[in-house]
Order: structure tokens, then sequence, then C-alpha cells
């Protein structure tokens, strides 16, 4: 598949993966649009209006046949070889992510660590060992990393993310306080939590 999927669509697209892969395990082979649906708590017509836009169909009798839809999502998404990341920032947060990672069926690998307290430096967290900040350049060339999750304070992250760019990084995911602006060849993922709680919030506060 050569043209570009729409965010959204990649995001639901990685849900449906997820969702699929549990819904495999308990045993079932085959599930309708609706079903997916109900997992994810949205629509069935968005669930079908995102399977044919990847070029999928089911039946009408048995739906979509569930592992050949999450092999079709993972030759749109992943790469044959599967992606290197880094973590800048091994605070509570830095560290939760890559221990999330850890083990995760996933075609996205963290292979490096970033931070600037000496005590952290040359420790391994999570399988992965931590270098200083100031090699990110090396690190980065040396073992190929594409993309970089920015789990540092909001004073550094700017400083920070241009390090990244400048050392070929072509994505980041920046969960620090401050936004960022990156070269148009960067993709960029705002992680904006004080944002998403008070959406919460706003719906709590109607219901």
């Amino acid at each position: 598949m050569n043209k570009k999927l729409p965010d959204k669509t990649v995001e639901r697209l990685s849900q449906y993966r997820r969702a699929l892969l549990n819904y495999l395990s308990g045993g079932k082979h085959h599930i309708f649009s609706h079903e997916i649906a109900n997992l994810l708590h949205i629509t069935a017509v968005q669930v079908r209006r995102d399977i044919m836009l990847i070029g999928y169909t089911g039946t009408l009798r048995q739906g979509y046949d569930a592992k050949e839809l999450i092999d079709i999502i993972g030759k749109i998404i992943d790469t044959r070889d599967g992606q290197k990341v880094a973590v800048i920032g091994i605070g509570n947060l830095g560290r939760a992510i890559m221990g999330y990672f850890s083990g995760k069926r996933t075609k996205l690998s963290i292979v490096a660590a970033f931070d600037n307290n000496p005590d952290k430096i040359d420790k391994i967290y999570a399988g992965v060992q931590c270098y200083h900040v100031d090699q990110i350049a090396e690190i980065i060339k040396r073992e190929g990393i594409s993309i970089a999750v920015l789990s540092v304070p909001g004073e550094e992250a700017a400083r920070v993310a241009e390090i990244l760019v400048m050392s070929g990084i072509r994505g980041i995911l920046n969960f620090s306080p401050k936004a960022l602006n990156v070269p148009p060849h960067v993709y960029l993922q705002e992680y904006d939590m004080i944002t998403m709680l008070e959406k919460i919030a706003y719906f709590v506060k109607k219901a």
C-alpha cells in the first residue's frame, strides 16, 4: 500500500491489531465490524471505513478473518526489520515507558536510553543501557535509531529535540510539557496529559 493514511486511521489500526490479538487468544477466528467497534468504543461505520481504506473486505456471513486482518495491518504499519527507539529522560515516566515496552510483541524495540544524571549513566533499565545525553548523536548513528521518546523536563525539551533532529531522528513522541517545533521531515506526536485530563473532566462535569 503506497498511499499515506490519515493520522487517526493509523492510530485506530494499531488499536484494532491489539484488540484482534486479544480476540484470537480467546479461540475465536472471525469477527464483525460491530464487535471490533464494541471492543474500542467507536462506531461500526468507522471500523468499516478504516478497513476498506486498507483494501481489506470481510464476508456478510463470517465478518473479518482476524488473523488475516492482523497480518495486513502489520504490513502497513510495521517495517520488515522493525525500527529502533531511544528514550531520553530516565525519570519515573521514562522508566515506566521502558518497562511497558519490555517484552511486548512489536516491531519497535527500545535499544538505548539517555539521561544527564551521573547516577543513571551505564545503568541498565528494562534490559537497556543508559548513556549520557552527550552521546546521543554517537549512539543514534551507531545503532541506527530512527525514533525518540522524549520525557525530559520542559526547559530541556527544545534543546534535546534539536540534538535529536541533528542526529538523524525522524520521529519524536514528546511527553514533556513543552510543545516542540521540528522540521517537516520529522514526524512529531505531542502527548499532552493536561489537555487529555481536562477533556475527561469536562465530560465528567456534564454527566
